[in-house]
């Protein structure tokens, strides 16, 4: 799959959940900016778990300023786990409607790569599961 097809996903999805250790698509990349926005404006739901760090702070209070965000907003899209010593190694992963035909995939979590790996259905689902699992653990609500 291309940063392209996935642009085009994320711009179909009603509920995007993010895991990524930097915010780097969020926040730095032109065309994820774009689409984050008009998600934003058209409802969307993002959810992100993130490693509790200063450059993750940095970016969470650039996110919220991009896209206009309340503090309460911000609480309710972000789960802030601590920092491990495995997030240099961790890409970045995006779960597409996961109530729905849900679809994962995932690529660098730093760089604009132009590939992107998409997951099969068994590990999107398994990715999914996993992700509101942790959510429910820390914040004791649904994604």
């Amino acid at each position: 799959m291309t940063l392209k097809q996935l642009i085009k996903l994320e711009n179909k999805s009603s509920e995007i959940w993010v895991v990524s250790p930097s915010l780097h698509y969020d926040v730095e990349n032109k065309d994820f900016n774009e689409i984050v926005s008009v998600n934003l404006g058209e409802k969307a739901k993002y959810r992100y778990i993130v490693p509790e760090s200063p450059e993750i702070r940095k970016h969470m209070k650039m996110y919220q300023k991009m896209y206009k965000l309340t503090d309460e907003e911000m609480a309710a899209n972000f789960l802030l786990l601590p920092i491990s010593e495995f997030n240099p190694f961790i890409t970045e992963t995006a779960i597409y409607d996961p109530s729905g035909e849900c679809i994962a995939c995932c690529a660098p979590a730093t760089e604009d790569s132009k590939d992107v790996i998409k997951f099969n259905a068994t590990t999107a689902s398994t990715m999914a599961k996993s992700f509101k699992s942790i959510w429910k653990r820390y914040k004791r609500s649904n994604p």
